[in-house]
């Protein structure tokens, strides 16, 4: 890039088509000459004397100046300031907010459209009261500038009156929850294996390591709505991938979600009125009494994402006793505490992981995972790991599930047959 940038004369041998776009620094078609060394060095790479002629050299001053303005131009040719869009356009691409709602997205103020010639997805919502126009600003532009391959991509936003509306990338495929738990195929799961799961477990701590520490821009964010139906499975080169959703909707507006626990008496109507800025089932002790959501929140509910991965049961469900007349909650995270806390923690742990696994999984790796969700679940705040940690060991247990799917991988390329010879 520098050396275009500095336009020395051109090679004059032919080289092929390919190599003419580069004729600056590649070798002659006709070349014998080995590939040139790595040079971590920029001053020493741009001076090399194996990279270029023996008579073409360079200034260091002006080897800098080239290499800063070729930075600077692939700096801003990324996609890193946000879109501030016309509100006619979001009115234009939902035909007036008319076209059908996205029906597979988390909440009913979402529409699928086209936007700019690009396929985005638009959320409507409350702007936080307590949001000012300059931080507003200056989140969208944090926010806008992420680029991780676990999180679906903000491109931009807009404002009308006490609403935002939000443009994220459009991303085909389906949501975690109806993976795990299809109402019209129980017995199903595209999650059929101990090695697919620990793929979307992977993924999606890496994704949420990267919103906690924002590698290379000095910030960190809160995400507030993990959950899994708020996570998008895609399927690229024959692989599931996992994509976070809603990636800075909490900072930028004040989205509630209503508890509804069934009392003890069976009636719906008493517990309606305790609004948190959460999702029930994923909230953290701390965090239903506070409503102030930390980074050991988000870690508190991606434990409970780990449970409900692996056992495919929901977070929390209420089933009716007939004998008492009362609702018995039933927690996927005590579940899981009462499978590994026996005697024989390797029965209950089978008898806990999603049976449609067909008790072909680790066990050991399986009992390491389990653990790790429970220390995220911690009742304490402060006991559980930060995403950091958890991201790491999972990397660890997920390279470990690969070792163990080698060793029983079924032999393919031999035949045996019974038949008489």
């Amino acid at each position: 890039m520098a050396v275009e940038a500095s336009s020395p004369a051109p090679s004059q041998s032919r080289g092929s088509p390919r190599d003419s776009g580069f004729s600056s620094t590649s070798r002659s078609a006709d070349s014998r000459s080995p590939d040139p060394p790595v040079i971590t060095n920029t001053s020493a790479a741009l001076n090399s004397a194996s990279t270029f002629p023996s008579d073409f050299r360079l200034p260091s001053s002006v080897a800098t100046a080239a290499l800063c303005s070729s930075l600077s131009n692939l700096r801003q040719s990324l996609p890193e300031r946000p879109q501030i869009y016309d509100f006619s356009e979001i009115r234009a691409a939902t035909n007036n907010f008319l076209s059908k709602r996205y029906s597979s997205a988390s909440s009913s103020q979402s529409w699928r459209c086209l936007l700019r010639g690009k396929e985005v997805i638009i959320f409507q919502r409350l702007i936080r009261r307590s949001m000012e126009k300059s931080g507003l600003t200056a989140k969208l532009s944090v926010i806008c500038r992420s680029h991780n391959r676990s999180i679906i991509k903000l491109l931009g936003a807009t404002i009308s009156g006490n609403q935002i509306y939000l443009v994220y990338e459009f991303v085909s495929g389906s949501n975690l929850a109806l993976c795990l738990r299809n109402p019209r195929n129980p017995s199903y799961t595209v999650l059929s294996t101990w090695l697919s799961r620990m793929k979307i477990a992977t993924d999606l701590a890496q994704g949420l390591d990267y919103t906690h520490n924002m590698t290379g821009q000095g910030s960190s964010l809160v995400h507030k709505h993990v959950k899994s139906s708020g996570i998008i499975l895609t399927e690229d080169l024959s692989s599931l991938n996992a994509r976070i959703c809603h990636f800075g909707a909490a900072e930028l507006c004040g989205e509630t979600e209503i508890t509804e626990e069934p009392p003890a008496t069976g009636s719906r109507s008493e517990n309606r009125n305790r609004q948190f800025e959460g999702v029930h089932g994923y909230m953290s002790p701390e965090f239903q009494v506070t409503g102030l959501a930390t980074k050991k929140s988000d870690v508190y509910a991606f434990g409970v994402v780990l449970l409900e991965l692996f056992s495919g049961e929901e977070p929390v469900k209420f089933k009716y006793d007939k004998a008492s007349g009362e609702y018995l909650k039933i927690s996927v995270v005590e579940t899981a505490k009462d499978a590994i806390g026996g005697e024989e923690a390797e029965k209950g742990l089978r008898r806990w992981v999603d049976g449609r696994l067909k008790d072909s999984f680790p066990v050991t790796v399986a009992e390491k995972v389990i653990r790790l969700a429970l220390d995220c679940v911690h009742v304490e705040a402060d006991e559980r790991p930060d995403m950091r940690r958890v991201s790491g060991k999972l990397s660890h247990l997920f390279l470990e599930s690969e070792y163990w799917s080698t060793r029983v991988q079924v032999p393919t390329q031999i035949s045996v047959s019974l038949a008489p010879r």
